[in-house]
């Protein structure tokens, strides 16, 4: 009489485990801050297609503003990637607002030497903006501000305006440019208090920590 052969047990695999998340931070040469620093870039190239001729011709103020809209749409674009994909770094909430700033200035400025725009308006979004920028580095020491809803919301008003007065269009367009800059410059210096809000808060809780703070020992 044969023993019975008995099968053997079967093996228990484990479960694959997935990987552990990456507490890493974002690298910083990545596709959003590259987009952001090619915004930098292209502020250059705008003024010169600006500026070719008299200012007023049509070909070259449709090419200025190809080049506008083209560095415009990176600031949409590098936001969503940054946020989409965990690519936020401290330099791209400082470089991306400044880049903002640099092309908006330029346009603004641009505009003004050309005539088609009042210098008073660029001066009160000039201001604002320098403003906010040296307000910046001011409490960089103690945090990064990155620009909010209104700030983005702001950008787009300005960046929508300037492309209205930038086209060649007829004169029955500029009510309808004026609306959209009159919102801009309202928002720009709404936006402007409520960044120093911020900042007087955060240097306000930083100097309450540091008094309450006990002695090194």
């Amino acid at each position: 009489m044969t023993a019975r052969r008995e099968d053997p047990a079967p093996s228990i695999v484990p479960a694959p485990t997935a990987p552990p998340a990456s507490d890493s931070p974002a690298p910083l040469f990545n596709i959003a801050n590259i987009l952001t620093i090619l915004r930098i870039v292209l502020v250059p190239v705008f003024l010169v297609v600006l500026f070719v001729g008299d200012g007023h011709s049509t070909v070259w103020r449709l090419a200025a503003t190809g080049v506008f809209a083209v560095a415009a749409i990176t600031d949409r674009i590098d936001g969503q990637l940054a946020r989409k994909y965990g690519l936020v770094t401290d330099f791209g909430k400082l470089a991306d607002p400044i880049a903002d700033k640099a092309l908006i200035g330029a346009a603004l400025v641009g505009l003004s030497i050309l005539g088609d725009l009042p210098w008073w308006v660029t001066l009160v979004i000039a201001t604002r903006e320098l403003g906010i920028t040296l307000l910046r580095f001011a409490v960089l020491r103690h945090a990064v501000i990155p620009a909010g809803k209104g700030g983005k919301l702001k950008t787009l008003l300005q960046a929508l305006a300037i492309g209205v007065f930038l086209l060649p269009l007829p004169d029955a367009a500029l009510p309808f440019g004026w609306v959209l800059m009159g919102a801009a410059v309202i928002l720009t210096v709404v936006t402007g208090l409520d960044y120093v809000v911020q900042a007087v808060r955060l240097r306000t809780g930083v100097s309450r920590a540091e008094s309450t703070a006990g002695p090194e020992e």
